[in-house]
């Protein structure tokens, strides 16, 4: 890949997201409410997950992610920002802070956070039904994906194993068993998700399935890499760092995205191989 410029293509798709973002919420009742359930969808992020699903779409569709297609983009935020909202509250990671703002618990108490947290998660559900530009056959199999990817069997399964509700996480194969569900599900949703709404063919969809598969475990390597000082104490969470040291830890998030990158022999947007090498390096 040359000449492409990531920070030029993500941009004007996170201003539009983050447009939508900011109109949901607006007839909530107490009016109060709306405002803080639209707040930690207002304080920063990348937009990973999105931009990925937007990325498959482009490729599998051969056109630009629609501003008709901005619920599906922000069903797949919101599912994130909500997990985000409740793993911060005091009974799992307890955090004051997020991305330099104050926590949604912090601002206004614990049980506005739940709530808030629940809105989110509810409404990323509506938007996929609200996303009339696809058939009710696409929008029954993106729904599969996205509550099969956030639900038990995916990022819910992940937190409990986090929290140790099976025992202290200890060794390799039972961490990656956790990160594979608490972040890499989600991710490997969103790109099946984009594929799916651009009607991918079978060899476009399972390229694009094992390169969320194999971005979503890097993703959550070279997170533990950038949180090593951060999760190094004994009431940190387990992590790669803990257990490979940062040098191993570093070598596999790179074998990862390299693996991921391999299956773009068969693909041909470029937003893909920079956003899979964005997740290892997180220069922009």
């Amino acid at each position: 890949m040359t000449g492409f410029d990531l920070e030029a293509w993500a941009a004007p798709r996170r201003a539009s997201l983050q447009q939508h973002l900011d109109g949901l919420f607006q007839d909530a009742i107490p009016p109060s409410f709306g405002v803080m359930c639209r707040y930690p969808l207002q304080t920063g992020g990348k937009r990973m997950r999105p931009l990925l699903a937007m990325a498959a779409y482009e490729e599998t569709s051969g056109t630009d992610s629609s501003e008709l297609l901005m619920p599906l983009w922000a069903s797949i935020e919101l599912i994130h920002t909500y997990s985000l909202v409740h793993d911060d509250l005091p009974a799992m990671d307890d955090d004051d802070e997020r991305r330099g703002h104050p926590t949604v618990h912090k601002l206004h108490g614990e049980a506005a956070g739940i709530l808030v947290g629940d809105a989110l998660l509810t409404e990323a559900f509506r938007q996929l039904h609200v996303c009339r530009m696809l058939d009710s056959d696409t929008r029954v199999a993106l729904l599969h994906e996205l509550s099969h990817a956030s639900g038990y069997a995916g990022m819910i399964g992940g937190q409990a194993l986090d929290l140790g509700l099976g025992g202290p996480v200890t060794d390799l194969e039972t961490l990656v068993a956790l990160h594979r569900r608490k972040t890499g599900a989600l991710i490997q949703a969103a790109v099946r998700m984009g594929a799916i709404a651009g009607g991918g063919d079978e060899i476009q969809s399972h390229a694009l399935d094992k390169l969320g598969r194999d971005l979503g475990l890097a993703f959550q390597l070279a997170d533990d890499v950038l949180d090593a000082d951060q999760d190094a104490g004994d009431d940190g969470p387990p992590s790669f760092v803990k257990l490979l040291g940062v040098g191993e830890t570093t070598r596999r998030a790179q074998e990862l995205a390299d693996n991921a990158l391999s299956a773009l022999d068969v693909l041909e947007h470029p937003a893909l191989e920079a956003l899979a090498r964005y997740t290892v390096d997180r220069h922009i």
